[in-house]
């Protein structure tokens, strides 16, 4: 997460400030209430992205607090005006080195690849609850991690968050107490 962070800060030469990560195993239910927590009654843009590898699975969320996008295009030396399509691909631009070197970094720890699937954008300017519908999950649980990201002095903040699938648990405990052993 801190890599991503500081990716992140390189990128825009601003300060990253990161918040402590909330890892939880989740049901589909207790990720949709935190969900909308994070909602706060605004709307916002989401970016996923699945990867896999090594008998891991899962997925990247990327949502934005839409009222950061005239600062992020500021930040990112953006000079055109702000429509749809800009917006996307200031998403993306972003998205692209927040995952990239959050799971780089998670896969380095555990000594896995992954292989990444096309970044999807799941909506922009709408309501959490309109982005997802994990009422109809097929799975009961999910390694989930959130931390949050904004950039010092600019209103741009954003909520990361990797889930990975039940089936990739066992594995992934093994790694970590290989690790911590």
């Amino acid at each position: 997460m801190g890599q991503a962070g500081d990716k992140l800060a390189r990128l825009l030469d601003a300060f990253v400030e990161l918040s402590i990560p909330h890892i939880e195993i989740m049901a589909p239910s207790d990720i949709l209430m935190a969900l909308h927590a994070i909602d706060t009654n605004r709307s916002v843009s989401g970016v996923c992205q699945g990867f896999i590898g090594g008998g891991i699975a899962g997925e990247a969320m990327l949502l934005f607090n839409d009222t950061s996008f005239a600062d992020l295009a500021s930040i990112m030396r953006y000079e055109g005006e702000l429509d749809e399509n800009s917006e996307c691909e200031l998403l993306m631009d972003t998205t692209n080195v927040l995952f990239g070197a959050c799971l780089n970094g998670i896969a380095e720890q555990i000594d896995m690849d992954f292989s990444f699937g096309p970044p999807m954008v799941l909506g922009q300017h709408q309501n959490i609850k309109d982005l997802f519908q994990l009422d109809k999950a097929r799975w009961k649980h999910a390694l989930v991690t959130e931390i949050s990201y904004s950039i010092e002095g600019y209103n741009i903040n954003c909520d990361l968050l990797i889930v990975m699938t039940e089936n990739s648990l066992e594995l992934l405990f093994k790694k970590l107490d290989y690790l911590l052993n």
